[in-house]
């Protein structure tokens, strides 16, 4: 696919989603707040069945993992002992000609995309890249600035990606604290709460879904890079001498991408895995494998399929705090700080794969047009749409589409011929129309229509609800 049709397909899906109640663009009757996103009845459903999914598949179907729900608003002192305050942070440059600031190593890495190169600048490690390297590459391929097409650049700076605001009421009062960056450290100080009253045994997960907050200085790609998002991320705690990193690695490896390809639906020919190299592993890590997807702007980070923080996060806490963080092994009577693999999931990005590996175009034998998106029946915002023929028969197909909620996610839709609301229906992906005719108050049956075969099948309404099941479960 060429860079134009790639484009078109990422400005086709944010047009889908304000067209049909995804995702709109934030505060839009106020001139709107740079990448910020609002999501619209079916965006909301559509979030709220991936995380419904991610916990019942991570929490709720595992013996091994439990979940918790912890603050945004944390000590500071966990952002000074984590290594947030000091390392969390990205290198900024200004244009001296247009005063724009960008990111270093984003302008590298959409360089090289753009221009297929393998050229890296020396000592490359991301964003953690010298800044005198990032500043030589750039120079010398004379990289330009994306508002003003000058190559003018100061040298990059550190800037800290942490929101700061104030606790308190009264002026001059106040203290300095954050909103969270990551969701991670609020299971960390509470591994000895969750050890204490849940009594699990080594190995086992803490998960947790939540907001996380970060000052990118150059947010972009809809939804992909935000300054608020959602993260879903598990603290699997393990004794090293008797789980190999290494297997566990592999073992979460495996469940990610199970996860996204099998129940999420995102296509498996665009997933890749990217281990990080010494040089750009996190200050915390000894390991970190991404799952990458191919997004219309090139490979990028889906989620972080595993990473091992070693016993870094406890250890620190421990270290700073009156608090013992050690786990006491039942069989041997020994003490120690358990390590940590993480495997760590944003929710938009998933969201984002999702849309694009479901987004599809197509001719119809009468030389229509048709759009749909092949989204999978556990993720469709909507599972059924319940479509009277006529409107005097709107009462009836209302009571059949009340008696189908309760056990799927049902739209009534009466507005427009029977062809057009197949259409909108295909736009937001919903697996199976069914439509109320005249015959159905005679036969007690009703047409069922699959959204990607475009087949119907008369079935009888007792038996709907077993036969929609069957449909579902056959595509996990």
């Amino acid at each position: 696919m060429s860079k134009i049709e790639k484009n078109n397909t990422m400005e086709k899906i944010i047009s889908l989603c304000k067209r049909r109640g995804i995702i709109y663009p934030g505060s839009e009757i106020y001139g709107g707040l740079a990448n910020s996103w609002d999501y619209g009845p079916l965006g909301a459903q559509l979030k709220k069945n991936i995380k419904d999914l991610w916990w019942k598949t991570m929490v709720e179907e595992r013996l091994d993992i439990v979940g918790l729900d912890s603050s945004i608003l944390l000590n500071p002192k966990v952002w000074e002992v984590s290594g947030h305050i000091s390392n969390f942070s990205d290198p900024l440059m200004d244009c001296k000609n247009c005063k724009s600031r960008e990111r270093a190593d984003k302008l590298i890495e959409n360089w090289i995309h753009e221009n297929k190169s393998d050229q890296l600048p020396n000592n490359w490690a991301g964003e953690k890249t010298p800044p005198k390297d990032l500043l030589d590459f750039i120079n010398k391929n004379q990289i330009k600035c994306p508002n003003c097409s000058k190559c003018d650049w100061t040298e990059p700076k550190a800037f800290n990606l942490m929101f700061k605001t104030q606790q308190g009421v009264v002026e001059g009062e106040t203290r300095d604290i954050y909103l969270r960056p990551e969701t991670a450290q609020g299971i960390f100080i509470n591994f000895k709460n969750v050890l204490n009253t849940t009594r699990k045994k080594l190995p086992f997960g803490i998960a947790q879904i939540g907001k996380a907050f970060r000052n990118e200085i150059t947010p972009g790609n809809f939804i992909y890079r935000t300054r608020e998002f959602e993260q879903m991320e598990i603290e699997y705690f393990f004794n090293p001498e008797e789980n190999d990193w290494k297997d566990l690695l592999r073992d979460w490896k495996e469940t990610t991408h199970n996860f996204a390809t099998n129940l999420l639906g995102i296509n498996p020919n665009k997933l890749r895995f990217r281990d990080h190299s010494s040089e750009e592993l996190s200050h915390y890590s000894k390991g970190t494998t991404d799952l990458e997807f191919e997004y219309p702007f090139g490979w990028a980070e889906l989620c972080a399929a595993a990473a091992y923080r070693t016993d870094y996060d406890l250890s620190q806490h421990q270290n700073n705090s009156d608090s013992d963080l050690t786990y006491l092994d039942p069989y041997t009577n020994k003490k120690f700080i358990p390590h940590v693999i993480e495997p760590s999931y944003g929710l938009e990005r998933l969201v984002l794969a999702i849309l694009l590996s479901a987004y599809h175009e197509e001719k119809m034998e009468n030389e229509e047009d048709r759009i749909v998106l092949h989204l999978h029946p556990l993720v469709a915002p909507m599972t059924v749409a319940v479509l009277p023929l006529v409107n005097k028969l709107n009462d009836q197909a209302e009571e059949l589409a009340k008696n189908l909620s309760k056990d799927f996610r049902v739209d009534f839709d009466t507005s427009g011929s029977i062809g057009k609301r197949y259409r909108r229906q295909d736009e937001i992906g919903t697996p199976y129309c069914i439509t109320y005719d005249y015959e159905t108050n005679n036969d007690q049956s009703v047409t069922v229509r699959d959204r990607d075969s475009m087949q119907q099948e008369r079935i009888a309404i007792s038996d709907l609800k077993s036969y929609l099941n069957l449909r579902i479960t056959n595509q996990k």
